[in-house]
């Protein structure tokens, strides 16, 4: 399958080379991504645009309410969604801060202070010839005290504050679909571990199976020992064989709790038994899937979207890093009463004080600072460039490479089924010759051992049929509805 072709790479590389020079070229890589998609990327010939098995909700797509339970338990406790969660809501206030700055700040204070003038200073002597009223000096030491409303405005001229609110509100948008990744992520992770945990019940009892077949076979060595029909060698073959597999029995039981106790971590509780059917796990079907067209991949993953909305965000920084450089108008405004004692303070309209100062100001020496955040701002835009085209291709290679599996697998379990048959068969038959001594202790050791490594790949060949369905599931961009 062809995922990418040349005039992709070539478009790629050019709009990268360009975005380093110029911020807006964020939106050409995108849209030369989304033109450029591969269009022979389906597997399946005959699919339309609502053919798409990553639409489907999860409670749809999983049909085993034991495992359904699972996933709704991991996703109201798992840890690592509820760290995800604060994250989002740390993007939230992140929002509300920047939007903040678009309105006037405003608070109120209150000030008590005292101040002694020299005598022989401009402002000592004034005050030693002024009166505050006829006969009355003004006072030395001289008070002040000051109650009133004080409001700061950085008016948005060159919309650098508003580029910063939308740069918060697409970082939010992304830490959503940072969520929605993670439960994707997590439903998949459960899925897989839940049919590890049944592909290890049914090996559990092909191996018990084994045990008893290898009890009776070690019987019968003993018989036809004190018969003269078998050697000692024989006997301690098959008490060999039989401790292995009691071993090999041990073996998956531990592997069985370690399994049981990962899918506890994930649905964030302590070890408890996980409830499961093992019985129909063989003849379990896996679902089909539908990969649609190409261009869903784009809306339906969540880790795209959360790139592309990082993408967006970091090119609003990069806009407000280069307004840095223009200058602001800044409004500053006091109203109050201020007066040396309190008692005048209630005094109209001569205790009112206020003060209205409009500035314009914009740097002019040692910018370094500036030019400093612009270029960080800059290489994250760039940073984020490449992140974006990293997701897209790893998603059309992962979806390539599962669909391939999948259809290999299902060829790998039916040859499987196929020589699990003509092994049991070939166990019955070399039974028979040994009972009847025309067959030695070494062909029935073989077939059986055949027999229950043939059964036992076949297990696991039905949990990789199962998982890669779900893989292909997750990887379509389903999971988080």
């Amino acid at each position: 399958m062809k995922i990418y072709n040349n005039k992709y790479i070539a478009a790629i590389s050019i709009s990268l080379v360009l975005a380093s020079c110029k911020a807006p070229m964020a939106t050409v890589i995108q849209d030369e991504v989304k033109n450029n998609i591969p269009e022979n990327f389906n597997q399946n010939e005959q699919q339309d645009a609502s053919n798409n098995s990553g639409t489907t909700p999860w409670r749809q797509f999983f049909t085993d309410p034991n495992l359904v339970a699972l996933i709704e338990t991991s996703l109201k406790n798992n840890q690592e969604l509820m760290i995800t969660l604060q994250e989002i809501e740390i993007a939230k206030s992140g929002i509300a801060a920047k939007k903040g700055k678009l309105s006037p700040t405003v608070s109120a204070g209150l000030g008590a202070g005292v101040k002694k003038a020299g005598r022989y200073t401009s402002e000592g002597a004034g005050d030693a010839t002024t009166e505050i009223e006829p006969g009355k000096e003004m006072p030395d030491p001289l008070g002040n005290f000051e109650a009133g409303l004080m409001a700061n405005w950085e008016i948005d001229i060159w919309k650098k504050l508003r580029n910063e609110k939308d740069a918060a509100v697409a970082h939010y948008l992304s830490t959503v679909e940072g969520k929605n990744f993670v439960l994707s992520n997590l439903i998949e992770e459960v899925a897989d571990n839940y049919y590890e945990l049944l592909a290890l019940d049914n090996q559990l009892d092909i191996i018990q199976q084994y045990i008893k077949l290898q009890a009776r076979a070690l019987e019968i060595s003993k018989i036809q020992k004190q018969a003269a029909a078998a050697t000692e060698l024989a006997v301690k073959k098959f008490e060999a064989e039989l401790a292995k597999s009691k071993a090999t029995e041990y073996t998956i039981r531990q592997q069985i709790t370690e399994k049981e106790n990962q899918i506890n971590a994930l649905c964030g509780r302590y070890p408890q038994p996980i409830v499961r059917t093992k019985e129909s796990f063989m003849s379990t079907i896996p679902q089909t899937v539908y990969t649609g067209i190409p261009s869903q991949l784009l809306a339906n993953r969540p880790d795209i979207k959360q790139a592309e909305l990082e993408l967006k965000a970091a090119k609003l920084d990069v806009e407000a890093a280069r307004k840095e450089f223009y200058p602001t108008l800044e409004i500053s405004a006091t109203l109050g009463l201020e007066a040396f004692k309190p008692s005048y303070l209630v005094k109209m309209p001569e205790s009112i004080a206020y003060n209205l100062v409009g500035e314009l100001a914009g740097p002019l020496i040692n910018k370094s600072a500036i030019k400093a955040n612009f270029q960080t701002a800059d290489a994250k835009q760039i940073q984020a460039l490449y992140e974006y085209d990293k997701t897209i291709l790893n998603a059309y290679l992962d979806i390539s490479n599962l669909m391939s599996k999948v259809k290999n697998i299902d060829q790998y379990y039916q040859l499987k089924s196929q020589e699990t048959q003509a092994l049991d068969q070939s166990i019955d038959i070399a039974n028979q010759l040994f009972k009847n001594s025309r067959a030695d202790y070494l062909e029935v050791l073989l077939n059986q051992r055949d027999a229950l490594d043939a059964k036992m790949e076949l297990i696991e060949a039905k949990e990789k049929q199962l998982s890669t369905v779900v893989d292909i599931y997750k990887s379509l961009g389903g999971g988080w509805k």
